[in-house]
C-alpha cells in the first residue's frame, strides 16, 4: 500500500471512530441536560469526557492498534489524548469566536459555518495530527518472525 493510501485508510478509521465518539458526546449531553437536568457546563464537560473515552478506545483498538504507544502508561496516554481533543475543541471555539467577535457575523448560519463547518475541519485536523504524533508513534509494531510484508525492505541476514 502506498503512503497516500495508507494515510487515507488511517484517516478513514480515525473518522469512523470519530462518528461514534461524537454520538457518545451528544447522547451523554442530551441525557444530562434532559432527564438528569444538569447544568449545561457540567453536562458538556462530562459529555466531552465520555466522547474522549470512546474515541481513545476506538483509536487504540482500531486504526492505531498496531502502533507503539508514544506516551507510557495508560492513564497518562489517555490524559494526552484528552488534551489533544481539547485543543481541537479550542480550535472550533476559536473559529466561532473570530467569526462572531472579530468579523461581526452573528447569524445562526454564520455560527454554523464557522463553528461546525470551518471549525470542525480545522479541529479534526488538529485531533488527527495530535493523535498520530503525540499519542501514538509513527513506528508500527514489530512484524512477527517469518512474516515479510510487501514493500518492506529486507534486513541484513533475513531470508528472502
Amino acid at each position: 500500500m502506498s503512503r497516500p493510501q495508507a494515510l487515507c485508510t488511517e484517516f478513514a478509521g480515525f473518522a469512523a471512530v470519530g462518528v461514534f465518539a461524537f454520538a457518545a458526546d451528544l447522547g451523554t449531553f442530551l441525557y444530562l441536560r434532559g432527564p438528569a437536568a444538569m447544568e449545561p457546563m457540567y453536562a458538556k464537560a462530562l459529555s466531552f469526557l465520555a466522547g474522549a473515552a470512546v474515541a481513545y478506545a476506538g483509536n487504540a483498538l482500531g486504526p492505531y492498534r498496531l502502533r507503539e504507544r508514544k506516551v507510557a502508561g495508560g492513564w497518562r496516554r489517555f490524559a494526552v489524548f484528552v488534551l489533544v481533543n481539547a485543543a481541537g475543541g479550542a480550535v472550533q471555539l476559536g473559529c466561532l469566536g473570530v467569526s462572531r467577535h472579530l468579523l461581526g457575523l452573528t447569524s445562526v448560519f454564520a455560527d454554523t459555518v464557522s463553528g461546525v463547518g470551518v471549525g470542525m475541519v480545522l479541529g479534526t485536523a488538529v485531533r488527527f495530527w495530535g493523535t498520530r504524533t503525540l499519542v501514538f508513534s509513527h513506528a508500527t509494531a514489530p512484524v512477527p518472525e517469518g512474516v515479510r510484508g510487501r514493500g518492506r525492505p529486507r534486513v541484513d541476514g533475513e531470508a528472502t
